[in-house]
């Protein structure tokens, strides 16, 4: 069917109330400007403020282009809000969201679709803290994290023994339910995945840290905090099992719209899934542009596919 921007209302989502509020708003600001191009109608509203969520329910919008990162934003209690008001939006739904951004949840069903990630155990508050049998499980380098961060917000890691219980108390800081993963050493790689039934891999992106030892909050959002290669200079048989894998953990999380998984490839070619993320970072320096340009599709045309998709059109 004619697909014309003009005749859609779109309602830009963008700050809320998480630790990435900043990088949603600049996000919003580049699919702002993308989105009016394109010829769309655009209001960019912040979920954290009341009186944009009265403009949400009674503006009359056709969908909700959401650049919400992290807690409230991209955990499914955005989309429930906008489940209940009836309005499409980007992006993965309820569930699929609450499951990717819950790290622990998001590992279990990974094992369970066959999707290989690094081997862990998940802490809930009140839990004593066995040292012991984390470090004979996975040996003292571990890496802590708090379960419905992201970002790498509340991520700790730990190289001898006598690190874990204070890692696992600061983790604790941010979330009720903590994930101690055991450390591998490789290459970082993303791939994301666009589309919903029909999804498909973008190239592999090599992400290589410029500031700090890993993918840290500033190497993703710093200027010059990170290089992406994008494609990847890897073995491309690596690389499509790799992208099947992607597609994978997008479908087993019931992921729609977009998503972006990340991986880490060991030296001997084993490669380990770290997280998905169901709302990728918009940015000039976020990773899901990079890949859409390696096949050709623009940042205002990605904008653009994104709405569609929303719409199911």
């Amino acid at each position: 069917m004619d697909f014309n921007p003009k005749d859609y209302r779109v309602a830009l989502l963008a700050g809320g109330r998480s630790g990435e509020r900043e990088v949603s708003l600049t996000s919003g600001k580049g699919v702002f400007e993308a989105l009016e191009s394109e010829g769309f109608q655009v209001t960019m509203l912040d979920p954290a403020e009341k009186d944009d969520l009265k403009t949400l329910i009674d503006g009359g919008f056709d969908v909700a282009f959401l650049v919400t990162h992290g807690r409230y934003g991209e955990d499914g209690v955005l989309q429930g809000f906008l489940e209940l008001i009836g309005l499409p939006y980007t992006g993965s739904g309820v569930l699929a969201s609450a499951l990717a951004m819950n790290k622990a949840k998001a590992k279990e069903t990974y094992v369970a679709a066959g999707v290989p990630t690094p081997p862990s155990v998940t802490l809930v508050a009140g839990d004593e803290v066995d040292v012991d049998a984390i470090v004979a499980a996975m040996g003292e380098h571990v890496v802590i994290k708090a379960a419905n961060e992201g970002s790498t917000i509340g991520i700790y890691m730990a190289e001898k023994a006598d690190e874990i219980a204070p890692g696992v108390a600061s983790a604790f800081e941010h979330d009720d339910t903590v994930v101690v993963e055991k450390f591998v050493a490789g290459r970082e790689f993303t791939i994301a995945v666009f589309g919903n039934e029909d999804a498909r891999a973008f190239p592999v992106i090599e992400i290589i840290p410029q500031k700090n030892s890993f993918y840290d909050y500033e190497s993703k959002y710093a200027p010059g905090g990170s290089k992406h290669v994008c494609p990847a200079e890897l073995d491309e048989e690596l690389a499509a099992r790799m992208q099947e894998k992607a597609v994978v953990a997008h479908h087993a999380l019931g992921c729609m719209g977009v998503s972006r998984t990340d991986f880490l490839v060991e030296e001997d070619g084993t490669f380990w899934v770290l997280e998905t993320n169901t709302l990728p970072g918009m940015t000039p320096t976020s990773l899901l542009p990079d890949a859409a340009r390696a096949v050709g599709i623009s940042y205002p045309e990605l904008c653009k596919t994104m709405v569609r998709n929303a719409l199911r059109l």
